[in-house]
Formats: C-alpha cells, structure tokens, sequence
C-alpha cells in the first residue's frame, strides 16, 4: 500500500486538543495532549479509510480492478 500524506487542522479547545482530517469527512478527534491528539487523528483516520475499501469492494461485487489515483 502506498503511503499518503493528509491535512490535519488541530487547536486547543481548553484542557483538550481537537483535530480533524481536512480531506476525508467525518474524521476528527480530541486527546489531551497534542501527540495524543495526532495519534488519535491517525488511528481515526486508518479506520474510516479501512472501511471505505471495504464498502468499496462491497459496492463492486466479485469482478472490479483497482487503479491507484494520483493528484
């Protein structure tokens, strides 16, 4: 798998740190310190990307190709 680089915009928000991924919706997390926010961040971000291949998969049946998409 290719690695991919992503945007987070994060801020504190009184005791916490809050982020979210800029390119993928719906992705976005909190954690107490910044390295725990980012931390968050990825693992949200691993899991929402995990199961969009797989809903993708799903969605195309048995027979599909896969083309990797460069910006």
């Amino acid at each position: 798998m290719t690695t991919h680089a992503y945007n987070a915009i994060i801020q504190k928000d009184g005791p916490w740190w809050i982020g979210w991924v800029e390119e993928v919706p719906g992705v976005n997390s909190q954690g107490a310190t910044r390295d725990e926010l980012l931390a968050n961040l990825r693992e949200a971000l691993e899991e929402a990307l995990e199961m969009n291949r797989e809903d993708a998969r799903k969605a195309a049946g048995e027979s599909f190709e896969e083309i990797a998409i460069q910006l």
